[in-house]
């Protein structure tokens, strides 16, 4: 079938044949005539040479997402052979249990550009991070199910403004069952040897952010007779791990009084007494000026907030917030304790990120020694020439 060629300008294509995925709306792109989200399309520099075959959404900021340099066919047996790379990736690399929760596909890092695909035991939940997948997404469909034989698919269009979104409340439904048998209200997945309860129908999140797997089983490994203060602590999964690892207490802080509900629940399914320990509802900054009032002090410091949220007290984004938080973290530590900071946000780089935790430090008056940076496990591949694709960082420093 004859594809729509589109011009990129010069930036784009040196981009493009540097193997970058993304084509970002431009004065170039803007020439551009017709066209609707999930066109396929071939991209060509100005001398008429293909460079690319691309998925098109021109009302998107990201106008077209690459399939394969060169020219491709968008078909089952493309699909069919990207997914069995990616499942190939993760039999060699990863260590899953039958029941656990990883993902499958992770977008542009598996040659599937802007949609993700994550197993939580036997049910399947497609996140769409563009509309262009629409027209094309019973192809991946049918090969998932094919290939996977789930119990049920989920899917679910990632909006936009997820921070707004967010704002309305908790119980909105984002995803819908498009394939097989529901599977509602909680129930339990396993990872690193513990049960975490999600939920695939509730809310724009599912109650376990799976790409800290490996920095929840670091933490775990660590934790033993030692004190824990996990701050936006969401459903309190790296509390769960510490408690697992045998700290002598973990105290979860979050503004939402549901996730700490959720938190004490995922404490309940492995075993683990709720009432050994502490939740805390409130705002995280509010919460750590009482604690240092009270002259509390923890051996390791967790704070995992989102790249931006907003309580009645404060208003927190990564670049502006970080520092403050590493500032306050800093002094309910004693010498030789451990600071972990995390950070999802794609647009701040690691050389910025640990700007603000020196910013941090320095405000603190002490010093915080970097001894280890980690980022996403192996089932978050990204590719080499796709730095964006980096986008989780987990620093550890130790208070000297």
């Amino acid at each position: 079938m004859k594809k729509e060629r589109y011009i990129v300008g010069p930036d784009t294509a040196r981009m493009l044949g540097l193997g970058h995925p993304w084509v970002i709306a431009d004065r170039f792109t803007r020439k551009w005539k017709g066209g609707k989200p999930g066109d396929v399309v071939e991209l060509q520099d100005q001398a008429g040479a293909c460079l690319a075959t691309a998925l098109l959404d021109p009302r998107d900021r990201i106008v077209a997402r690459v399939l394969a340099p060169g020219r491709v066919d968008l078909n089952e047996i493309w699909i069919a052979k990207k997914v069995e790379s990616a499942l190939a990736l993760r039999r060699e690399y990863g260590d899953f249990e039958e029941d656990s929760a990883c993902r499958l596909i992770n977008a542009e890092g598996d040659g599937l550009p802007g949609v993700t695909v994550e197993r939580y035991g036997r049910h399947l939940m497609i996140q769409w991070y563009t509309e262009a997948w629409k027209p094309h997404k019973g192809l991946l469909l049918k090969v998932l199910q094919d290939r996977l034989a789930p119990t049920g698919i989920y899917e679910k269009f990632r909006p936009r403004q997820t921070r707004a979104l967010a704002a309305e409340g908790e119980d909105r439904k984002y995803s819908r069952l498009v394939n097989g048998t529901p599977r509602s209200g909680r129930f339990a997945v396993r990872e690193n040897g513990l049960s975490y309860l999600i939920d695939l129908e509730e809310g724009l999140n599912t109650g376990l952010f799976l790409d800290q797997r490996a920095n929840r089983r670091y933490l775990r490994e660590r934790s033993a007779g030692r004190s824990f203060l996990n701050l936006f602590a969401y459903t309190g999964s790296f509390s769960v791990a510490a408690a697992a690892g045998g700290a002598s207490g973990t105290t979860s802080v979050d503004a939402s009084g549901s996730y700490l509900e959720w938190a004490e629940e995922n404490f309940a399914a492995n075993d683990l007494d709720p009432s050994a320990h502490e939740f805390i509802e409130g705002d995280c900054f509010a919460v750590l000026d009482d604690l240092r009032r009270a002259q509390r002090r923890f051996d390791i410091v967790l704070m995992d907030p989102p790249s931006f949220s907003t309580t009645r007290q404060s208003t927190f984004t990564t670049r502006g917030g970080t520092s403050e938080l590493v500032a306050a973290a800093l002094e309910l530590l004693p010498s030789g304790g451990l600071l972990a900071v995390s950070s999802n946000h794609q647009k701040t780089d690691l050389a910025d990120y640990l700007k603000e935790i020196r910013r941090g430090s320095l405000k603190a008056g002490c010093e915080a020694r970097v001894i280890s940076v980690m980022g996403q496990p192996v089932d978050f591949p990204y590719s080499i020439t796709f730095p964006e694709g980096r986008y989780l960082k987990f620093v550890l420093a130790v208070k000297i």
